[in-house]
């Protein structure tokens, strides 16, 4: 337990796990709440806002021993900083993608830094296609130095056949638009 982390103060919004070693669990993964408390196993709720995981993971393991372990081992880790912290540390840019047409919710979705996102990935943060969507020919429009650039995707392809090498990423200020299908009666 020595080895945790013990210069991060854990803040409220962190995702944080908390693995009791010897309950042979998996690890238990959760948000820090606005009152900077999480619920540990078997103790109940604990305080972990300003601590960092080491001294966290040895408040626990003190009120395990208590009552339920003879020999506690808790290791804890922040999974994920909460926003405010992620871009004040500036690990993210604030950057955005645009989601259009026959999809469950349309709109403008961030577009971490340190994360990628394929169109597949993009599609099921909006809900995934709506009924009559075409899945055979997404749009993405990308701006480019040349003009605008419209990519087609088949996205039915990628999702239903594995066609992974087609799924391609998004970037900063993509448009993606999906169509109704054209039915021919």
């Amino acid at each position: 337990m020595d080895v945790l982390d013990n210069n991060r103060p854990i803040s409220v919004g962190d995702t944080i796990s908390i693995k009791i070693i010897e309950d042979r669990r998996e690890a238990l993964q959760q948000q820090v709440a606005v009152t900077g408390e999480v619920q540990a196993p078997y103790v109940g709720l604990i305080n972990a806002k300003g601590k960092t995981c080491r001294d966290l993971a040895y408040n626990i393991k003190n009120e395990l021993e208590k009552n339920f372990f003879t020999k506690a081992t808790v290791v804890i880790a922040i999974d994920k900083l909460n926003e405010r912290d992620q871009i004040a540390e500036g690990a993210i840019d604030l950057e955005f993608y645009v989601m259009f047409g026959i999809v469950a919710r349309q709109g403008k979705y961030d577009l971490p830094s340190n994360e990628d996102i394929t169109i597949s990935q993009a599609i099921l943060r909006a809900g995934g296609f709506a009924q009559f969507a075409n899945k055979e020919r997404v749009k993405i429009v990308r701006k480019t130095p040349q003009g605008n650039k419209t990519i087609l995707v088949n996205v039915d392809g990628i999702m239903r056949k594995g066609d992974l090498e087609r799924d391609i990423f998004i970037r900063k200020d993509d448009v993606i638009i999906v169509e109704e299908l054209n039915w021919n009666f």
